[in-house]
């Protein structure tokens, strides 16, 4: 098995598998292009986003700088905002749904890795070779999110449609739909949306 197939199975991987690392270095080297761009070059940012992003859809506007781990693992709905320094360790999947906006330094990880100090160093593979393995578990965000500036969504995380997230939150666990939630960590502060006007 593959380990780009061992990430969608939820079972350990080796980050360090050369056709692994040789994804992440194409996409680190186009974060770099996206990050050079003026923000007025918009045939060349979406062709950029259009090599980089697994799906991005029509509508979308990402400020920059980005950071995307792999890219092909994203997929972006319309009319998607992402303000400065949206980062996205798409080892897993990240799904985003449509009419989202996140504010500056949101970050989105899906990566697990081991507790124990032991194992993060070293564990044995069923080959029995030693490698640096981990785990990773997809984030999925629903329609009409708003994440507020600086959040954070961790490994395995579930925000429903129609959600607002607090500045400066760390999203541990799901946030069903239609709630505003903030802290650390995130908890629901009301499951029902209200407008302010």
């Amino acid at each position: 098995m593959r380990e780009e197939e061992k990430i969608r199975a939820g079972i350990l991987f080796c980050p360090a598998d050369p056709e692994l690392v040789a994804m992440k270095l194409r996409t680190h080297n186009l974060n770099v292009d996206y990050n050079n761009t003026y923000e007025d070059e918009t045939q060349k940012r979406a062709e950029i986003l259009a090599e980089m992003i697994g799906e991005f859809g029509e509508g979308g506007f990402i400020q920059g700088p980005v950071a995307f781990h792999y890219g092909r693992h994203t997929k972006i709905g319309k009319n998607f905002f992402g303000n400065f320094y949206l980062t996205v360790q798409d080892d897993a999947e990240v799904t985003i749904g449509d009419d989202c906006n996140f504010g500056p330094n949101v970050t989105i990880v899906t990566p697990l890795h081991p507790l124990l100090a032991n194992e993060r160093r070293r564990m044995m593979t069923a080959e029995g070779e030693k490698r640096h393995l981990c785990y990773a578990k997809p984030v999925r965000i629903g329609n009409d999110c708003w994440l507020g500036a600086s959040v954070t969504v961790c490994p395995g995380v579930t925000i429903g449609d129609n959600c607002v997230i607090g500045a400066g939150s760390v999203v541990t666990r799901d946030i069903p739909p239609n709630s505003f939630a903030a802290g650390v960590p995130c908890q629901i502060v009301s499951g029902k949306i209200r407008s302010f006007l």
